[in-house]
């Protein structure tokens, strides 16, 4: 059965906690405070900014992402997306398919172009991924990415166009 992805209902929250919580406490990948917890992280991820969906494989929910705008005004033409993978479905195709439903989604709003302000360097598996679907390297930020286990470590600055307007 091929992944789905859906916009993301309130029946939704549990799943989308299971899948936010380990990446969250990891703190790896994911700029967000290790020790969040299930209300603020969730308030976050359903932030009204945010559209947010849900991929499922075989009908279970194995990852989750949110399409926003990357800024205001003047920038409010590039997209920004955050995603999460859970642990136990990588490598089946589940961040791609939220990549490809992404940039879809974020050129039928209306937006030219999509940027990731922050992609932690030691991530490879998303650096690659992110390349397969054309996004460039267009930035590196020293030591701007407090790994738990690394240390400071450089985040990348990702871009790619969507095209001129829906």
């Amino acid at each position: 059965m091929p992944i789905h992805i859906a916009t993301a209902t309130l029946e939704d929250h549990g799943a989308v906690w299971d899948i936010l919580a380990p990446t969250i406490a990891a703190g790896e990948t994911y700029p967000l405070p290790r020790d969040l917890d299930r209300a603020n992280a969730l308030a976050y991820w359903f932030s009204p900014s945010h559209e947010a969906f849900v991929a499922r494989d075989d009908g279970e929910i194995a990852g989750t992402y949110y399409l926003r705008s990357n800024c205001l005004a003047g920038g409010a033409h590039v997209a920004n997306c955050g995603y999460v993978t859970g642990a136990w479905a990588t490598g089946r195709g589940i961040g791609r398919a939220m990549c490809e439903h992404s940039i879809a989604r974020a050129h039928a709003r209306g937006f030219l172009a999509m940027q990731f302000n922050l992609v932690v360097s030691t991530n490879h598996r998303a650096v690659r991924l992110w390349q397969r679907c054309g996004f460039e390297i267009v930035g590196r930020l020293p030591g701007a990415f407090h790994h738990p286990r690394m240390g400071y470590v450089d985040a990348l600055v990702m871009y790619r166009t969507l095209g001129f307007g829906p």
